[in-house]
């Protein structure tokens, strides 16, 4: 747990987080321009992030008040030229209001801690490429963009087409 310069606290997320988070999730799809296409549940969340089969991880900033000013959604990845696991941050969420106090920056340092303290080889993201203020800011905290590579998703009947396959 780490104390901000206003008070509020980063930690990891634990039960009784779930509101909050599935708030700063869908706030970060209706800034993504997706307002409709989030399916998750505080159900849900508590299964992915506290269930017995936990595979996704999540730290959060909260406010003096108890409220969840920011969001960081991660889970491992494994790099087979490193031979190391590494972490994908599929979320990175600060409320409006809670802008520029430094939470994003706390958030993303407490993400590379986590590479370091578990020997992880790199952290790792996807932005919008018309998110410009998120661009701007990554790039100020040394993130590289990865030019030569693109996102590949299947999913819905592509998905089950390709299943069918096998």
């Amino acid at each position: 747990m780490t104390t901000l310069t206003d008070g509020a606290v980063l930690r990891p997320a634990r039960r009784g987080d779930e509101g909050g988070i599935l708030a700063g999730i869908q706030a970060l799809a209706d800034y993504e321009r997706e307002p409709d296409a989030v399916d998750n549940t505080a159900e849900m969340i508590a299964e992915t992030l506290f269930g017995d089969d936990a595979r996704a991880f999540a730290f959060v900033v909260e406010g003096a008040d108890g409220g969840i000013r920011a969001i960081a959604i991660w889970f491992l990845t494994y790099s087979t030229w490193t031979g190391r696991h590494g972490i994908w941050l599929e979320d990175l969420y600060v409320h409006e209001q809670y802008r520029a106090k430094g939470y994003g920056a706390a958030l993303l340092a407490a993400l590379a801690a986590e590479c370091l303290d578990k020997g992880y080889s790199r952290l790792e993201w996807t932005v919008l490429d018309w998110n410009e203020p998120a661009i701007g800011f990554y790039r100020a905290l040394g993130a590289e963009a990865m030019e030569e590579w693109t996102t590949r998703r299947v999913t819905g009947d592509a998905l089950g087409a390709l299943a069918a396959r096998a």
